[in-house]
Order: structure tokens, then sequence, then C-alpha cells
């Protein structure tokens, strides 16, 4: 068995799927069946454990508990199989709460990798029950996912697979509408660092006849997980809190109106998310549960005033209208406002009040792509959003100039990069203030501090509030050296590490009394004094 390797941590043998995927492992791992405390005995020991756990949690004394109903001489637990967009055996409205985690978009490939236990479930699990087992493999039609390989060979495979899941999500929520009690709960648990997937998912809750009430992020995925490590990755769940829509009164409420109030909902939330940990893509993230909330509560919704057509019409897993309707309004609309309300939260913690005024576009987006993401590569869609959200060109002013574009990924360009492609503006800060940024940190990497302070001088921006600002932001995001932090920055970050390297000896030189040390350094000293 080559598929599983082993956890030097835990001293035990890993998952076969520590990551989303099914690939083999050079460095494998096999149990010793056999061995006493290690084989077969340990997987029942902990199974029966788990039982064990769960049978408690429905047990005598658990008082106050929604569980109470189940407890008596004839409580019973009733497990079902089955598709949860045709639950024929519950009856309608007779359900308090429903809990659920579905699939995210494309995210996960569920029933392929159900493949791997599938087969050997048929040959033991199969024998009890075999009316469910009546298939070769896994059902990988019926799933609830965008996968494009069922729509291999037809033009706009992506778009069809976006639709699909939308559809089959919408199925499942009116099913649940149909079963929940008018003044039941359903909870949602999702997360994902596309808009899109947003979009589609309160599309079909919405359109099910749901409204969400209220939302939570929880963090749920270990800083080292592989399925996120080194990437823009999310690393919380949000929980979104639904009950069954009332019907709708009166007439269709217009966007203009409810913007403000998405908007206000955002900035009472912020705050608190951030205080509680929450931050990077998950803060943005997060700004989602309490935008959709405003937004649910009026659907359905139309513009008053007709929104221009895009320039170039982009795809995306939320974008499902085959004509650009200028009057349509989508969740997606809400999310953009929550984006744009976070950027200026983050703006003004990162530097000062005054960076909402001073900092121009083309900075304001490479310092909050490098917050949100902490990476250097990330989605070309959210790189469209961020854009949107600062006020640029994403192709005119952030591709070829401060980043390329690499398949479906943007990557960002530290000073040497740029500097190497004839890819930055002139050092006066013209074309926006991270030019002069990388010029100084590019010469203050090859010719040092006095040729830096120099090249400033000449530029005319050594002592613009605007440089100050834009400099104190950046050395709050960009990935810290080893000099500051004691700790060796990751190989994809090391040219963006190199500039922080640089920026933050010419601060502590020029600006000392001027711009404060970077906050993040006060976390990286309470690493290595805890050592």
């Amino acid at each position: 068995m080559r598929d599983s390797s082993w956890n030097v941590n835990a001293v035990t043998l890993r998952s076969v799927f520590d990551r989303h995927d099914f690939a083999f492992k050079w460095s494998y791992a096999e149990m010793g069946l056999l061995a006493d405390g290690l084989g077969f005995d340990w997987a029942i020991e902990a199974t029966a454990k788990a039982l064990k756990e769960l049978v408690s949690m429905v047990g005598e004394g658990k008082r106050g508990d929604m569980l109470d109903v189940m407890q008596g001489d004839n409580a019973t637990i009733s497990i079902t199989n089955g598709s949860g967009a045709s639950m024929p055996h519950i009856a309608d409205k007779s359900v308090d709460a429903v809990v659920m985690d579905p699939p995210y978009g494309a995210n996960v490939m569920y029933a392929e990798l159900s493949d791997f236990f599938y087969v050997w479930l048929k040959r033991t699990a199969g024998v009890v029950v075999p009316e469910l087992f009546t298939r070769r493999l896994a059902d990988k039609d019926s799933e609830a996912v965008a996968n494009t390989a069922h729509f291999k060979g037809q033009k706009g495979a992506a778009r069809l697979a976006e639709s699909d899941y939308r559809l089959k999500m919408e199925g499942i929520f009116a099913e649940c509408r149909r079963v929940l009690k008018d003044d039941g709960i359903m909870t949602v648990m999702f997360t994902h660092k596309e808009t899109g997937a947003w979009d589609a998912l309160a599309m079909s809750l919405m359109d099910a006849g749901f409204v969400i009430t209220a939302s939570w992020p929880v963090n749920t995925e270990a800083s080292g997980s592989l399925h996120i490590k080194d990437k823009a990755a999310a690393n919380s769940t949000i929980f979104l809190v639904c009950r069954p829509r009332e019907e709708a009164q009166g007439d269709t409420m217009y966007w203009e109106d409810v913007e403000p109030e998405v908007a206000k909902a955002v900035r009472s939330r912020v705050g608190e998310f951030q205080a509680a940990g929450i931050q990077g893509v998950d803060l943005y993230l997060a700004s989602f549960g309490p935008a959709l909330e405003a937004f649910s509560r009026h659907w359905p919704l139309t513009r008053g005033t007709p929104a221009p057509e895009p320039k170039k019409k982009r795809r995306t897993q939320g974008d499902l209208f085959e004509v650009f309707d200028p009057y349509a309004v989508r969740p997606e609309d809400a999310l953009n406002a929550a984006r744009r309300e976070v950027k200026a939260w983050r703006l003004a913690q990162l530097a000062s009040a005054k960076a909402q005024a001073d900092m121009d576009g083309p900075t304001a987006f490479y310092v909050l792509a490098w917050d949100a993401f902490k990476a250097v590569s990330f989605p070309y869609d959210e790189a469209l959003r961020l854009a949107r959200a600062v006020g640029v060109d994403l192709e005119t002013q952030v591709i070829g100039r401060l980043a390329e574009k690499k398949a479906a990924e943007i990557k960002l360009w530290d000073s040497a990069t740029r500097i190497a492609k004839g890819a930055i503006g002139a050092a006066d800060g013209s074309r926006g203030m991270i030019d002069a940024l990388h010029h100084a940190a590019h010469v203050m990497r090859t010719r040092g501090a006095e040729a830096a302070q120099e090249m400033l001088k000449d530029a005319g921006v050594a002592q613009e509030d605007e440089f100050k600002v834009a400099m104190e932001a950046l050395l709050e995001v960009l990935p810290p050296s080893k000099t500051f932090s004691g700790i060796d920055a990751d190989k994809a970050v090391k040219p963006a590490a190199d500039d922080f390297d640089a920026l933050e000896k010419l601060r502590r030189i020029a600006y000392e009394g001027e711009i404060g040390e970077p906050q993040q350094l006060e976390l990286y000293r309470e690493l290595m004094a805890a050592e």
C-alpha cells in the first residue's frame, strides 16, 4: 500500500487523504496488521471509542440538550442513506433543525475519492447491506459538485459544471425547506476563497426559500495542514444560520437602497472578527456572512440604475447568465461591497487613517494582496475583485507591472523582478508609490542605504507623507526576513522577504522617528522568546 505516509510528529501512519487528492507517496508507510497494539486491534479500539462517544451524546444525564426528545425507553435514532434532494420518508414541516456541511463547489471531487473506500466496503459491509452497493463504483453523476469532467468535450464545460452545482444545491436546499418547520433552523457550513462559489451558494439558498439570519467564522484548519500550506487558502469555515423565508410582501426593493445597509453590517462586525484572530483572506470571507445577512433579508432585488456592461465578460463560478442583464442583482454584489469595507478597514489598520486618502490604487492593490493572501500567487478571479475594490484596472495597471498572469493565477513580483523586466515606473511614484518603494528596496539591496536615501531625495519623495504611509503599510504585510524574524523565509516568498529586509533597514536608518516598527515583528520576538 503505497498511498499512506508516516506522520513523524504523531509517530503513526497518516491517512491516505492527508490532501484533497489520491497521490502516490514516494516515501510511504505500511501498517503492521498483526503487530500488538498497532494493527487491526488499534483500528477496532479507535472505532469503538468513537462509537461510545457518539452514544454518550444521547445517553442518560444529558438534560437541557436538544437531544432530550430522543431519551426514554422508546427513543430511536434513524440513519438513512440517500440523496438530500429527495427525502420522501420525512414529512413536510416536521424537522426542527438541519445541519449541513455541503460540498464547496469544485474544491473536492468526493465521489471520485470515495471509490477508494467503496471497493472495500462493497466486499465487507456490502455483505450485510448489499442494496447500498449495487453499483460497480461510487455514483459520480448525482453528487452536487462543479465537476468539469462531467461535461468534457462540451462548449463552456466550466460554466455548465458551475450551473449543475448550483441547481443541485438549490434542489437540496428546497427539500430541506420542505421538511423544516416554519420556526425551524438550518446551519450551513461553507468556506471558499473564490467569491463565485459564495455567489452560487447564496443564490441556491435564497431561491430555495431561505433567509440568512446570522453568521459566525470558526477556525477549522490547522496552520500546518497540507490543504492550505503555502497556498492563498482559507483556514476558517463560515457557519451560516438560515431560516425559512416568509412570503415576500410589497414592492421589490432596489440594490441602491440596500447597499448602504450591507456596508454598515460589515463595518459593525469586521473589528470583532479581527479581534478574534481572523486575518488575511479569512477576514474577507468572514465579512461575507453579515453582508449576505443584510442582502438576503431584502431578496429579490433589482437595480434602479442599469450597471455598465463589463469590458470583458469573464465566467465565474456564480456567473450563470447567458446574456448580460444591466438590472440584475446577485449576491456577488453584496460580497464586492463587503470587500470594499474590509479594504478600507485594513488600510487604516496597516498604516494610519491617512492611508485611505493617500494610498494610490496600484500600491493599495499590492499591499492588500499580500495582506489578504499572504502568498506570491493567488487566483486571477480574486485578483480581479480586489482590483475593483481598490479602483484599478487589473489588466493595464497590475499585470505586466506589478505581477504576471500564469494560467488562472496571479503571481506578484518583487523589486528585483520588476527591475529586471523593465516593468517598474518612475522613482517619483507618479504611477504608484509602490514604484518608489521598489526602487528604494532594490537600490538598498544592491548599493546600500546612502545610495537609497540619495535616490529618494532626488526623486522628491523622501519626505512625502504618501511614501511614508505606503512604507509603513508594506512593512506590515511583506514576509519578514530572517534578519528580523529569526526564521528562514520559504523559497517562494524569499524575494519578497529580501524586500522587507531592505526596507526595514532603510526605515531604521532614515525614518526611525517617523515610521514605527512593524507590529508583526513583535509576534516573531514572542516566538523566539518562547523558544
